[in-house]
């Protein structure tokens, strides 16, 4: 299926789009700060093969609209739920990498009756300092996303990956390029306002956390404490930084479906 638009509540037009078997059950991926849907290309065989895949670009992001000012995670939070409804699916398992993996975080709690299974890949229920988030959204405001994306590349890999795998790289450089400068701050908002650990104990869905044993945004310990906080909580850790999903991407997608596999969508 080619990229649709919804409009969110709000006027925001979301872009999405389905891939998979009509008949397969939901899984709803998000994408991290600064990239697309099309992040999770590396998983897309795969998935498809079990599952029918709704991918969106966060608001900010790719072919969505960049609305101007502070995000808030309830806002993506809602983005996440408002394509659901659009899309006519009442419930879907989760995967979200970084960004992705807060909005799942709040879809836990906010909406736990949309969610199956939640799989939140390389996050944090909290990322401070707030100061630091500012300084990055002044920054980019003021310079662009260029100086943003190559010290994204070097946070995102080990250090020799973009070097030996540039065909993987180069779309995630490409991404965050596209970035929308407004758009890529109103979603540093998001992050710098956030602060989810409050919350994390009332997520009762059963809850894969995959950690990067190198990634140096968000830790392993991130990941333990996640998934040792949820109600019903696992942790896998990948040999890998911040994008484990490209730098990883078979043991990433066979660690996912082992996860969905074992019982499927969580029963209401």
């Amino acid at each position: 299926m080619a990229v649709q638009v919804f409009t969110a509540d709000d006027g925001c037009r979301i872009a999405w789009r389905f891939d998979g078997p009509d008949d397969a059950p939901v899984l709803l991926l998000s994408n991290s700060l600064g990239t697309t849907m099309e992040m999770w290309a590396p998983q897309m065989a795969a998935f498809t093969r079990r599952f029918r895949v709704l991918r969106y670009d966060s608001r900010g992001h790719g072919q969505s609209d960049s609305p101007a000012g502070a995000y808030s995670m309830d806002r993506l939070g809602r983005d996440a739920v408002l394509l659901l409804d659009a899309v006519g699916v009442e419930r879907a398992d989760f995967c979200g990498l970084s960004k992705g993996g807060m909005v799942g975080q709040w879809l836990g709690v906010r909406a736990p009756e949309r969610i199956g299974k939640l799989i939140l890949a390389n996050t944090s229920a909290y990322m401070g300092p707030p100061s630091g988030w500012q300084g990055r959204i002044e920054g980019v405001l003021r310079d662009g996303m260029a100086p943003l994306a190559e010290a994204s590349i070097a946070r995102w890999f080990t250090s020799s990956f973009p070097m030996r795998e540039q065909n993987a790289v180069s779309p995630i450089r490409e991404m965050l390029l596209g970035c929308d400068p407004s758009g890529y701050a109103g979603c540093c908002a998001a992050i710098r306002d956030m602060d989810l650990r409050p919350t994390a104990p009332l997520i009762a869905a059963s809850t894969l956390v995959i950690a990067g044993s190198q990634d140096p945004s968000t830790s392993v310990e991130d990941g333990r404490w996640l998934a040792d906080a949820v109600h019903q909580g696992e942790l896998a850790v990948l040999d890998a930084a911040h994008l484990s999903n490209v730098e990883t991407p078979s043991v990433f997608s066979e660690t996912v479906l082992g996860f969905l596999d074992a019982g499927g969508l969580e029963s209401a």
